[in-house]
């Protein structure tokens, strides 16, 4: 019907104005949006990687790294196990897959199998709490027993480490201020990243290839690092190296101390002596009683600050350290120190992250996409008004106002979302201009058809939007539905699509039944016309 009741025609131009107030931002110059009061709109849409340039990395979880480590962890724990268990052995080895235990004594055997077993370890439960997988299989032959880890369990703890790796990416993304990064996962072990307006890749790169797994661990002042190298270091020690250069060696004592999952906060700043940039850290509460109580039983003896198996520093404990606090210094540039910060509070990575594909698109050729994408809209749309204008006079400019409604609604979304806008998403809008268009087409042959049918203007113009109704729904829905599937399978630039024009779908239904019913209300009361000039 054409009559709006006062509370829907207060809710009809609230949306209205709402969206458009929202799209606003959009047009006016960076000086100005910041001096907008809080109350008001002042997000804007924000331009993909295509449009304003920037970083792409394809990065894959080093699976044979993971396999290696929880070999190392493994036989670790054999060690441990049997130690505990007062099991003698003549030798444990170990390679990328396996462990293998030489017993002093065949019959200890069943007892030593039932607890290497028991390191075996359910993964890949998800939120059932149901195991899809054993980590590691164990078998004995005679007086030797091999621990060999699953390649399902392998596959399980690289999707974990996925999942887990996309979080703490993310994290790292955000403390280098940049706006809606896109991270996603990208088959069963490839991580996409995306960040729009970046323009240092060797940066990014750089801060997503380190592990970041700090560890606090005893210089082993047993041997220098000079007789290590020529013949051998301690059974419960490695060699490492720092970070300087030339790197200086270190015999370092494989027992941690303190780790860093318990650091709780990391910035960086000056030493006060020095002026040097070094990076203050603080540990939780079980990192604090830890630290204390290692420095407190190592008065005197070098303490070595380790980063991804590189020491950063070896500094000599002069006293217990209580506080749960401390500094890290390294001869850092300032902008190593603020990385170094940003690694530490983001947390260590679950495995090593390998670049596979870098590409770095250009401001420049972002701005030639915008032109383009503009130039492609403003001609489809002035194309669009034409006909709408020829086609259907007067009833074509109440089109054109709806749909100009239309298109600063989905800008206003967009904005009010904090969504990226991609050059397919600029295609997404102009598709959104001609199904708006096609909505007004329908109702308006509609009305034309009740007028030859001998209507009255008033009634010919209701029947029109009320019978054109049922059509518009069933095409606009499974066109969203259409939308919905590309959002849910597509990626990237796909993805980009679908939201833009499920978006404009909602939009357009709404101006279409709405916004252009109201405006034809108002002139049918202003000019009580005799005929429908359609």
């Amino acid at each position: 019907m054409l009559h709006f009741s006062r509370p829907k025609l207060i809710l009809v131009l609230a949306i209205a104005l709402i969206g458009m107030a929202f799209a606003v931002p959009n047009l006016l110059p960076a000086s100005w949006r910041g001096a907008i009061p809080s109350w008001l709109p002042s997000s804007t849409v924000v331009l993909g990687l295509d449009l304003q340039g920037g970083s792409h990395l394809l990065l894959e979880v080093d699976a044979p790294a993971m396999r290696r480590e929880r070999a190392t962890i493994l036989r670790d724990d054999v060690r441990r196990v049997l130690r505990e268990a007062r099991i003698g052995t003549t030798g444990i080895t170990s390679n990328d897959n396996s462990v293998q235990v030489r017993l002093r004594d065949p019959a200890d055997a069943e007892q030593a199998l039932e607890r290497i077993r028991g390191l075996a370890v359910q993964v890949g439960g998800g939120f059932t709490g149901v195991s899809t997988a054993m980590d590691m299989a164990a078998e004995a032959n005679g007086g030797t027993i091999t621990a060999t880890l699953t390649e399902d369990g392998l596959r399980e703890r690289v999707r974990a480490a996925v999942d887990q790796s996309i979080e703490i990416v993310r994290r790292r993304i955000d403390q280098l201020g940049t706006t809606e990064p896109n991270i996603a996962r990208q088959g069963a072990n490839r991580i996409l990243v995306q960040v729009p307006g970046l323009d240092d890749p060797a940066r990014l790169k750089a801060l997503l290839g380190q592990t970041a797994k700090l560890t606090f661990r005893l210089v082993d002042t047993s041997m220098s690092a000079q007789q290590a190298l020529q013949t051998r270091p301690p059974a419960d020690a490695s060699i490492l190296y720092s970070n300087e250069e030339p790197p200086v060696p270190y015999v370092i004592k494989n027992e941690v101390l303190v780790s860093g999952e318990d650091l709780i906060d990391a910035q960086p700043g000056f030493d006060q002596r020095t002026r040097e940039p070094i990076v203050s850290f603080r540990f939780n509460a079980n990192g604090a009683t830890r630290f204390a109580a290692a420095t407190q039983a190592n008065v005197g003896r070098p303490f070595a600050i380790i980063l991804d198996n590189q020491v950063i520093s070896a500094p000599r404990i002069n006293e217990p350290i209580l506080g749960g606090s401390g500094q890290i210094s390294g001869q850092f540039t300032v902008e190593e120190a603020n990385d170094l910060s940003i690694l530490l509070r983001a947390g260590a990575l679950p495995a090593p992250l390998q670049v596979v594909e870098e590409r770095t698109v250009g401001p420049g050729l972002g701005q030639d996409s915008i032109s383009k994408g503009l130039t492609a809209a403003y001609i489809g749309s002035i194309l669009v008004v034409i006909f709408m204008i020829v086609t259907y006079g007067l009833f074509g400019v109440f089109a054109n106002i709806a749909v100009a409604i239309n298109v600063a609604m989905i800008f206003g979304v967009l904005s009010a979302l904090g969504a990226t806008l991609t050059l397919p998403g600029i295609a997404g809008v102009v598709l959104t201009v001609g199904i708006a268009v096609d909505s007004n087409v329908l109702i308006y042959e509609r009305i034309r058809e009740e007028v030859r049918a001998g209507r009255s203007p008033i009634s010919a113009i209701e029947a029109g939007f009320d019978r054109a109704l049922a059509t518009i729904l069933d095409s606009n829905i499974t066109t969203f539905i259409a939308a919905a599937v590309l959002f849910f399978i597509g990626t990237g630039p796909v993805r980009g699509f679908a939201i833009t024009f499920g978006i404009g779908i909602i939009t357009t239904v709404f101006t279409a039944f709405t916004v252009t019913r109201l405006i034809v209300a108002w002139w049918v009361r202003w000019k009580r016309p005799k005929h429908v000039p359609i």
